[in-house]
């Protein structure tokens, strides 16, 4: 077998994974709904509504951009920096409005590319190597932050369909 062959081979996770991280963002997936199909046509004030008090597309998009941030830290450096009771895991819409829409989407959607980078190159066998999650005090390898990260995009994809729905849009 070639060494091309045999990298392909043992990458073949985390392609998959990078696949699915870039399929929930603007690909074809099963769930027919993506990231890019729902936040397009969102206006300004859209992206600011809170519906019956819930966290705003804004206040989510800055949270998931956090958390990607925070991964991007992991992965470079072997240790996250971001708690759960920090500020910027969850920006108020107050803060937010003064970045504006746009660049709260630029922020989000140029983060993914960032951990791609870091990622396309390296064996499945880094999934298993650990590094420090100061929220859970441990060290743990990195398919719990990077799977994870995949499970938090899903989980509040489906949150901003809620909130689309409760604004009356489709």
């Amino acid at each position: 077998m070639t060494t091309a062959g045999k990298s392909a081979m043992n990458n073949s996770l985390m392609s998959n994974l990078i696949f699915q991280l870039q399929g929930i963002q603007s690909g074809k997936i099963w769930l027919g709904v993506n990231y890019e199909k729902k936040l397009v046509g969102l206006s300004e004030a859209d992206f600011f509504e809170k519906p019956d008090e819930l966290h705003s597309v804004a206040e989510i998009l800055s949270h998931l951009t956090a958390w990607r941030k925070d991964t991007i830290v992991k992965i470079t450096t072997g240790k996250g920096s971001l708690r759960d009771q920090d500020p910027s895991n969850w920006s108020s819409n107050k803060e937010l409005r003064k970045l504006g829409s746009k660049n709260i989407l630029n922020n989000y959607q140029s983060t993914l590319p960032s951990i791609i980078d870091l990622l396309k190159d390296k064996p499945d066998e880094f999934l298993e190597e650990l590094y420090f999650d100061i929220d859970y005090k441990g060290y743990y390898p990195y398919s719990f932050a990077l799977f994870g990260m995949l499970q938090h995009d899903i989980y509040h994809l489906g949150q901003i369909a809620m909130l689309i729905r409760l604004m009356g849009k489709k």
